[in-house]
């Protein structure tokens, strides 16, 4: 048998955004095939099916996210600094429609209920978001750049649940200056 000649990552990214803008259910193996660019026989042999797709889009989406994240918030740089740029960077791919809700959160809505793999697979890497941000939020309280008033943990869940209200008001196509007041205000709110 032939091994499978393509860029995979691109690949991945190309089946994120199909996934994205229609969701799993709607978008079909033409859809995957337009956006990849690879003919169906390639995308059952090089992931079994339009569900191993998805798993393998999860992942590749988890990893972008996560070295994105990384780039905020250098060692030796300020957390709340890191914090705006996140927040600023995440109004733009709102605003710009790059967004179109998040694909572990879109997935999950669409597909908790329906298969528990792929549902174990969301949470994990959303607590996985969660996570990272607890880090930042704890390395700037042990910093003295923001108050202990709170375990770097509320802090995370807080602004988790803040990111996901931006992405979905995000959708009601609201101005530019509504989204970034909010999200400066989150940010304040988050690290009080």
């Amino acid at each position: 048998m032939r091994s499978a000649e393509f860029d995979r990552e691109q690949v991945l990214r190309q089946a994120m955004q199909a996934f994205m803008q229609k969701g799993y259910s709607k978008t079909s193996m033409q859809d995957l095939t337009r956006a990849t660019g690879l003919h169906p026989g390639s995308i059952y042999c090089a992931f079994e099916n339009k569900r191993g797709l998805l798993l393998a889009a999860i992942g590749q989406y988890q990893a972008d996210r996560t070295a994105q994240f990384q780039a905020f918030f250098p060692e030796s740089g300020s957390v709340v600094a890191g914090l705006d740029a996140y927040l600023n960077n995440l109004v733009a791919e709102c605003q710009c429609g790059a967004d179109k809700g998040c694909l572990l959160t879109k997935s999950l809505n669409e597909l908790a209920e329906q298969d528990s793999e792929i549902s174990a697979l969301l949470c994990k890497s959303l607590g996985s978001c969660q996570q990272g941000l607890a880090a930042q939020f704890q390395r700037a309280m042990d910093s003295g750049e923001i108050p202990a008033t709170q375990t770097a943990m509320e802090r995370a869940e807080y602004l988790v649940m803040g990111i996901y209200g931006l992405r979905t008001l995000a959708q009601t196509h609201p101005s530019a200056q509504t989204l970034k007041r909010l999200a400066v205000k989150l940010r304040m709110d988050s690290c009080a």
